[in-house]
């Protein structure tokens, strides 16, 4: 008994130092942005600021593209999540509900893509999208992010269709209903959390991504939120780290907040379509 209760305190001592060096940066961040200059350049840094500003906030906001690259960022998130989810949800059900021609082979492709390193694929993406003139333009950055996007999604609600049993559907018609009827009525709400999942990876994937819109959007006023951060750091010396950031906990806010509107559905989501894949 007591070493299943030292072991149970071992590991419980373990995650919460897991979660403190996971946490720590975040805090350090926001920490950070509250200072004023003579804090944030002591040789003796403190934890907390001494005395809060939000000067930085306003000098982030007030920062040439900021609002501009924001709504650059919210055009290609949600155009992401949008596209991805339907799609995604659409052949997740033919793979989960029906049998055709070259399925197992749809499948085994669709895994092969999420092993491929997506930084291998930047030259023939970059080459393909200038052929067909999507270079420096949003729409390229929403095709790249759905090339990677749509693999993961298809494969966790297909998992989590799975675990759905057709008889349910098959009753709903048997009661009077048509196919379209148990699909709003049956199928919708019970694939919702999965839905909620599938969105959460997309909109985090697509909001926090750096690498495939620095190298396809070359203007300023076509930027991404994660581009003008960068941009903030310039190339001298001299970084003016209270602004750097104020504005990644900015930048932050709308992940965080789209986190906790829909935490309730994640892990149920995640964990029924890990589950039966």
């Amino acid at each position: 008994m007591n070493r299943r209760l030292s072991r149970k305190v071992a590991w419980d001592a373990l995650g919460l130092v897991v979660f403190a060096v996971m946490v720590f940066p975040v805090f350090w961040m926001v920490s950070t942005a509250f200072k004023n200059e003579d804090q944030i350049n002591s040789f003796n840094p403190t934890w907390l600021p001494l005395h809060p500003t939000l000067a930085h906030f306003r000098t982030a906001l007030h920062r040439q593209y900021f609002w501009t690259d924001i709504k650059n960022t919210l055009i290609v998130v949600l155009v992401t999540v949008g596209i991805a989810v339907v799609l995604a949800f659409l052949a997740a059900l033919a793979l989960a509900k029906y049998r055709f021609t070259g399925r197992n082979l749809f499948i085994v492709l669709m895994i092969g893509i999420q092993m491929l390193p997506p930084i291998g694929l930047i030259i023939p993406l970059y080459v393909l999208l200038g052929r067909y003139g999507e270079v420096n333009k949003l729409t390229g950055v929403i095709l790249v992010y759905l090339t990677f996007a749509l693999p993961f999604s298809v494969w966790t609600l297909r998992g989590f269709l799975i675990g759905i049993p057709k008889e349910l559907e098959e009753a709903a018609m048997v009661d009077g209903s048509t196919r379209i009827g148990a699909f709003v009525r049956i199928l919708l709400p019970l694939v919702a959390p999965g839905l909620v999942a599938t969105s959460v990876f997309a909109y985090i994937t697509a909001w926090n991504e750096y690498i495939f819109a620095s190298i396809i959007l070359h203007s300023n006023s076509k930027q991404t939120i994660t581009l003008w951060l960068t941009n903030l750091l310039g190339g001298g010396r001299s970084i003016d780290w209270g602004v750097v950031m104020a504005a990644s906990s900015l930048i932050a806010i709308p992940v965080v907040i789209f986190f906790l509107l829909v935490q309730r559905r994640i892990a149920f989501g995640l964990t029924a379509g890990a589950v039966k894949a």
